[in-house]
């Protein structure tokens, strides 16, 4: 009697709990069901936005559910990031992101709202060719050497870059050092707000993606003076930072967007999501965005994760090196 009462129990225990693990099951491999979003610490018309945009369309072509960018920019890309963290690790919430908001952002950002490390899984990541170092024309300089002596000449060098610890601010921030160069870094929330002003002549120089880059270029309010990572094929007679006589570690680097989801995301769907956005390197649509951008991916789930442990050790070094601290 006791014997058949327990398989009785044991049986019900059973029965209650299979409805939850085929729901979630079932969750998991109709996924997605619902729209989802994609978060860009960053305002509209940059990279980074162009990106997810166009992954995003891959991503509704191939899913079938509405995909939107939205745009959370503000305090170097804090804002963005941490609303990701925030949200249901469902799969309906993706980040896309560049490295500054996710390395730099740990020395110049005191009390960080996320953990890099710990609090994302990471997708899949494009990475830049190279970028251009672009000086205003009103300064005269065509090479780095022109713009040092320019940089001497003047009280105070202003020069863009897109928060705290980004990439054009490490950049300027290792030449000063280097070349004891007095400089106001003039921070902004984009690469689109910081080349028009570049354009207009409020800046001396500044750094970025050859994308944003190029209209000022093609300007000529703007000119490549230097390049960071490895020679343009846009601008090839134009060394790099190194090749004309810069020491650094960031000169070495490429900035990457990466694709992120909460870190508490199952892994299947977390999976299927990483599967897709890599898969969107084989659409015509999004190859052309790459190839326009000049930035190479996107890779795949290893070699992202092994891209990110590698360039936060380099990067974090940099930082302490030139003595960065919080704001």
């Amino acid at each position: 009697m006791n014997l058949t009462r327990r398989r009785l129990i044991a049986g019900s225990v059973g029965a209650l709990a299979a409805p939850a693990l085929f729901t979630s099951a079932s969750a998991q491999n109709s996924f997605p069901s619902k729209p989802i979003r994609i978060v860009v610490p960053y305002p509209a018309g940059g990279q980074t936005d162009g990106i997810a945009r166009s992954f995003g369309d891959f991503l509704s072509r191939k899913l079938g559910q509405s995909v939107v960018v939205e745009n959370k920019g503000g305090a170097g890309g804090t804002i963005g990031v941490a609303e990701v963290k925030r949200a249901a690790p469902d799969g309906y919430t993706i980040l896309c992101t560049i490295s500054s908001s996710l390395i730099q952002n740990r020395i110049t950002v005191k009390d960080l709202p996320y953990d890099p490390e710990k609090d994302f899984i990471y997708l899949t990541m494009t990475t830049s060719i190279g970028g251009p170092v672009v000086a205003a024309e009103k300064t005269g300089a065509t090479n780095l050497r022109q713009f040092v002596e320019y940089a001497k000449k003047v009280d105070k060098l202003n020069w863009g870059a897109y928060g705290p610890g980004s990439t054009p601010h490490v950049l300027i921030e290792t030449m000063a050092k280097q070349y004891g160069l007095k400089v106001e870094v003039v921070q902004y929330r984009g690469e689109a707000a910081m080349f028009a002003d570049l354009s207009a002549q409020q800046l001396d120089g500044a750094s970025g993606s050859p994308a944003a880059a190029a209209p000022v270029i093609a300007s000529g309010k703007g000119r490549v003076i230097a390049v960071v990572g490895d020679r343009l094929p846009a601008y090839p007679d134009v060394p790099t930072m190194t090749e004309q006589g810069a020491v650094g570690g960031s000169y070495e680097t490429r900035a990457f967007a990466a694709f992120a989801v909460p870190a508490a995301t199952p892994k299947e769907i977390a999976k299927k999501l990483s599967d897709t956005l890599i898969e969107a390197g084989t659409d015509a649509k999004v190859k052309q965005l790459l190839e326009n951008y000049l930035i190479v991916g996107p890779l795949s789930f290893e070699a992202t994760n092994a891209r990110f442990k590698r360039d936060t050790e380099v990067m974090l070094a940099v930082l302490k090196e030139i003595g960065l601290k919080p704001e």
